[in-house]
């Protein structure tokens, strides 16, 4: 028995996966095929991937944004997991990551669940708000410039629903919070986004350590 969570070793990790992951093909897919570009580590984990659409479903969530597109695997697997009707919102600033996406969330057929916003993610936030959809999201993901996740996770909370919730990715950055050494700005903006939202009255908190760290924060009423 263990009273903290275990280390996972490489058989161990594979094990989770043969007897827990429920990944599509779809999805098994897309991962494969990111897998080989140079860019790869920035995909989620695919046990990952099926917690969050979990989450989904739980909530009954109709209406989810997401920062950060890459090629697409956790916006696909949210959308798979939006009821007939649902819709998410995703931003991001990489034509060619994306068109890899838009590919994969066609042959799923949910390319009429996802509008994706190409540009500087603030600014498609300050325009979701401005054109009155505030309070208006039941889920939420950030994963994209670590140095601006505090801004992101201001515009979220504004566009979440009192009970939405919302993920933030990376929050454990591979080790480098705990490391000393490690002063490079991305490093140092997580370590704050950590702390700050460890005290922050307005969510109630728990930080996941699945992938990279995930961090689930639900909008308090």
């Amino acid at each position: 028995m263990a009273n903290r969570t275990i280390t996972l070793s490489d058989g161990l990790y594979d094990y989770l996966l043969d007897v827990s992951l429920r990944e599509p093909d779809v999805l098994r897919r897309l991962r494969e095929e990111t897998a080989k570009i140079p860019a790869a580590a920035m995909q989620i984990a695919p046990e990952q991937g099926q917690f969050m659409a979990l989450l989904v479903e739980v909530m009954g969530a109709r209406n989810a944004i997401e920062v950060g597109t890459f090629t697409g695997y956790s916006s696909l697997s949210v959308a798979l997991a939006l009821p007939p009707g649902g819709r998410l919102v995703t931003c991001d600033e990489n034509e060619e990551w994306t068109a890899v996406a838009r590919r994969y969330w066609a042959d799923a057929g949910v390319a009429d669940r996802i509008d994706l916003r190409l540009g500087p993610a603030l600014e498609t936030l300050d325009g979701l708000v401005a054109d009155g959809q505030a309070g208006s999201f039941d889920f939420a993901f950030i994963d994209a410039d670590k140095k601006t996740y505090d801004a992101y996770y201001e515009r979220i909370l504004t566009l979440l629903r009192p009970g939405g919730l919302v993920g933030v990715d990376n929050v454990l950055w591979n080790g480098s919070v705990i490391d000393a050494s490690r002063q490079d700005e991305a490093t140092r903006a997580i370590r704050a986004f950590n702390e700050k939202i460890h005290a922050d009255p307005r969510v109630s908190l728990s930080l996941v350590p699945i992938g990279d760290g995930l961090t689930l924060a639900r909008k308090r009423p």
